[in-house]
């Protein structure tokens, strides 16, 4: 490794350091990301089954939450903190020092996925011990693996709101695309419970699939993977160019 790729690592695990450092000070941010998936699953998953002596929503629902959980810290993490930097000017004090602003932008996006990992374990844990789930090893990775990585398109979402909407109304902007996505794309509830026209909307929604897929890891659904990789990373990728084409007209 060169001494110029040794700094520029250096730096990302610096920059990134403070990026959770940062976020784990706002317990705004820190406590409901992490308590809230949790306290849902417990309720939900937990203790109305076990009053009518139903299983199943242990295991449906660790899947499902499990990708709500994730969009989480994504959507909050840029959206809002974004938002937050351009408003007190940090954002323009980086644009102007000499560290490349993709060392911040990735030092977000690595802190969304360590918030993200965190969570999804602590729901696995309560899942495994109070709900009875039981996955084998390889499943369990995977689901961890797959939900992780599946943060990456929201946290692009998350870049985009934060790009657009200024920190008084990033709040608002996130929850207003935070929760109804969340309902819409069946990480709450079956979207067979809604009329047909809302089962079809869900099928270009990103955590819908993301949620599909963590059903399809734990033996409850046969996901169209091809699919749901295709609109997951397409998703991504275009909320990303939108966002940074926004960057870019902000940095001139």
């Amino acid at each position: 490794m060169t001494s110029q790729a040794t700094s520029l690592f250096r730096l990302q695990a610096i920059e990134t350091g403070h990026s959770l450092l940062q976020v784990w000070r706002l317990p705004a941010f820190s406590v409901p990301t992490l308590l809230f998936p949790l306290m849902f699953y417990a309720l939900f998953g937990l203790l109305l089954p076990s009053k009518t002596g139903n299983a199943a929503p242990a295991h449906y629902l660790l899947a499902t939450y499990g990708a709500f959980a994730v969009i989480g810290p994504a959507l909050f993490g840029f959206g809002v903190g974004l938002a937050l930097d351009e408003e007190m000017g940090w954002l323009r004090l980086k644009r102007v020092s000499p560290m490349p602003m993709a060392v911040h932008f990735i030092a977000r996006v690595l802190t969304s996925m360590v918030f993200a990992l965190a969570v999804v374990l602590a729901l696995s844990a309560l899942a495994a011990f109070a709900g009875g789930v039981r996955l084998e090893a390889g499943r369990w990775l995977l689901l961890w693996a797959t939900l992780t990585l599946g943060a990456l398109p929201f946290c692009a979402m998350g870049l985009l709101i934060g790009s657009l909407v200024p920190a008084r109304g990033a709040v608002g902007v996130v929850n207003l695309v935070y929760l109804p996505i969340s309902v819409l794309s069946g990480l709450w509830f079956p979207i067979t419970m809604f009329p047909e026209v809302m089962q079809r909307f869900a099928l270009v929604l990103p955590a819908f699939h993301l949620g599909d897929l963590a059903l399809t890891i734990v033996g409850l659904r046969q996901a169209n993977v091809p699919l749901a990789l295709a609109v997951l990373l397409g998703s991504g990728v275009l909320f990303l160019v939108l966002a940074l084409a926004v960057q870019r007209r902000r940095a001139r």
